[in-house]
Parts: C-alpha cells; sequence; structure tokens
C-alpha cells in the first residue's frame, strides 16, 4: 500500500506507550493513523515507525495491517464480554441484555469513532475488504450473542449473528453522528431496531404455529433473524468492528 497522508507526518509513539508491548502499540500506532487516513492509505513501515516497533519484531506480530483490524475486533469483543459478565440478572430479558452489550461496545468504541469512520469508508470503496470485515463482524456478533445469553452456534446461531451484524450496522449509522456524552440518539436507534427485530420474529413465530407441521421454515428464520436486512444492506460492510 501507498502511503498518502495528506500531509500528515508519522509520529513515535506517545511517551505513555512506552509501557505497553509491542502489540498493544502496534495496535494503537495502526488505529491513531486509521483515525487520519483511509485504511487502504496506511502501510506497514509508517505503522511501525510511529509505534517505535522494528519491522522485523513487527512482522512476529502482525501478519499485515488487516491483522491488526482483526486483533483490534477480538480485543473489543474481550472488553465487552468481561464488562458485561456481572450481569446475571434473572429477571432481565435476553432482549435487555442484548441491548445491554451492544450498548458497551459503542461505549467502548468512542475514542476510536473516527478510525471506524474510515475503515467503513473503505470497506464501501473496496469490496473485498468489505467481506473480510464483515466476517470479522459476523464473528463478533456470534460473542456478543452468547455474552447476552442468547444461542449463538449452529446454523440458527449463525443466521442471528448475521441479523445482529446488519442491525449493528444499522445503528452504527446514528453512532458516528452522536455527539451527546450519553450516546442518547445511540440509545434510541438501537432500541428501536432490536424492538423491530423481536416483533417481526414473534409475529412470524405466531402465524407459522397455525401451519401444520412440517414446520414452517420462516418461523426458523424469523426466530434466527436471518431476514432483518433491508434494502442495500447486502452491500453494506457490517460496521467493520
Amino acid at each position: 500500500m501507498t502511503d498518502n497522508s495528506n500531509g500528515a507526518n508519522s509520529e513515535p509513539a506517545a511517551p505513555g506507550m512506552a509501557e505497553a508491548s509491542p502489540r498493544e502499540r502496534l495496535i494503537e500506532a495502526f488505529l491513531g493513523l486509521l483515525a487520519e487516513r483511509r485504511f487502504e492509505d496506511i502501510d506497514l513501515k509508517t505503522v511501525g515507525e510511529r509505534a517505535g516497533v522494528p519491522l522485523a519484531q513487527f512482522r512476529r506480530e502482525f501478519g499485515s495491517t488487516f491483522d491488526i483490524v482483526a486483533a483490534f475486533s477480538r480485543d473489543l469483543d474481550r472488553k465487552v464480554l468481561a464488562a458485561t459478565a456481572a450481569d446475571d440478572d434473572a429477571e432481565v430479558t435476553p432482549r435487555e441484555r442484548l441491548f445491554d452489550v451492544m450498548m458497551q461496545r459503542f461505549e467502548i468504541l468512542a475514542p476510536h469513532r473516527r478510525a471506524v469512520q474510515n475503515l467503513r469508508a473503505s470497506g464501501l470503496r473496496y469490496p473485498p475488504l468489505g467481506m473480510a470485515l464483515g466476517r470479522l463482524s459476523l464473528r463478533s456478533m456470534q460473542w456478543m450473542l452468547a455474552g447476552a445469553g442468547i444461542e449463538a452456534s449452529g446454523l440458527s446461531g449463525m443466521a442471528r449473528a448475521q441479523g445482529l451484524a446488519m442491525l449493528f450496522a444499522r445503528v452504527s449509522e446514528t453512532w458516528l453522528d452522536d455527539d451527546d456524552p450519553d450516546l442518547s440518539r445511540t440509545m434510541a436507534t438501537l432500541d428501536r431496531e432490536l424492538a423491530r427485530a423481536w416483533d417481526w420474529s414473534t409475529r412470524i413465530g405466531e402465524f407459522c404455529r397455525m401451519i401444520p407441521r412440517p414446520r414452517c421454515r420462516r418461523e426458523r428464520a424469523a426466530r434466527s433473524w436471518a431476514d432483518t436486512s433491508r434494502p442495500g444492506d447486502e452491500t453494506a460492510p457490517a460496521a467493520a468492528i
């Protein structure tokens, strides 16, 4: 990749990062660069220089800039799961738990909003990158479902994750422009989208219970959110991370 930084020079890692591991410094350096420019304009040498990590050591940690995106996505998943693990109130519904899990994800992502925006733009511009980001998002959404206590394994779990990834992408459009410290607009959009998904699933399930066996295929699809997309969603990368 070429380095088209629009005049922004690579800077060494901040003093506070000196105590971080090479892996952590590389991720932070990459996210800093991604906040300044698009994914395709970030090269390995510049990331290493900003992180203060020699290329040989960089190669030991990551194979490409996309590997850094994947590592950040895994770290984000772990942080969300750790932050929401204590919420095991039996009176809380699955929908409420999922709302809390997804809002926690948005809150942790908040410092990297500009980086997410640029990554999404690159995913839209380059379909192969968009597809790769979509796969990352799908994997993350399986973990978010599990964190909310919702079945995330098997074909039905995969379908639920796909539906949640599309929902997350839609809500992310609001989140990217939400300037409120409490993310009130994001919360309202997420609540509305989850309510719509649950309502649609319930209605289809009730209709299918009126139909003699074999079970209606749409019931399975509804319960797994396999069809929560809207026109145009299939071409947009999921919210990347």
